[in-house]
């Protein structure tokens, strides 16, 4: 009886983890990656995304200077992400500390270390958008978009800018990290 509730039990664990990181098409990664690109950006943008294996890959090559990300399939929740082109060193630095499993907090700290240094370059200015949802089982579509803005302003502090640094309500500008390398003006729109 143990036997059989154990094997039930590895064998849902195996299904949803399977399922989890199914890889969508190259075609839907594509879609729904540019959908957190503004729209005068998207004709032309790089995407990333994931190939049959899970291999992070260019899905389309891009001709202006937006960057995108496709979902990524490990991951539970759904989000897709684009940014200007001149965050790339970063953020590809940041993907390649992350694949070496180090830790958030260390990753931070080494591209301060690193940016602080000039081995690391960090635009003086350079926007991100960040894309969620929910993916629909059935037809594949996303529900329930929302788009939140993010506006690089590297070692930005709140004297500086003139706006807070703790969270403010939805729809109101405040800066996060402020006065290291990834100070960050977010901008949070309202959900509906």
């Amino acid at each position: 009886m143990r036997k059989s509730i154990l094997l039930i039990i590895v064998c849902v664990l195996s299904s949803h983890l399977s399922m989890a990181q199914e890889i969508p098409s190259k075609e839907w990664q594509i879609k729904t990656a540019l959908m957190a690109v503004p729209q005068d950006y998207k004709d032309g943008a790089k995407v990333y995304g994931y190939d049959a294996s899970g291999n992070f890959i260019t899905l389309k090559n891009g001709s202006n200077d937006y960057i995108a990300l496709a979902d990524d399939p490990k991951k539970e929740k759904f989000s897709t992400a684009a940014y200007h082109k001149d965050l790339e060193p970063f953020m590809a630095r940041g993907r390649e500390l992350k694949a070496q499993g180090i830790e958030a907090q260390k990753i931070f700290d080494m591209r301060e270390e690193e940016v602080k240094a000039g081995k690391l370059k960090m635009p003086d200015k350079a926007t991100l958008c960040v894309f969620t949802g929910k993916v629909n089982p059935e037809t594949k579509e996303i529900e329930n978009p929302y788009v939140r803005y993010v506006f690089y302003i590297p070692f930005a502090t709140g004297e500086s800018t003139g706006l807070p640094t703790t969270p403010t309500p939805p729809g109101h500008a405040w800066l996060m990290n402020p006065g290291t390398h990834r100070a960050h003006i977010m901008i949070t729109p309202p959900k509906k």
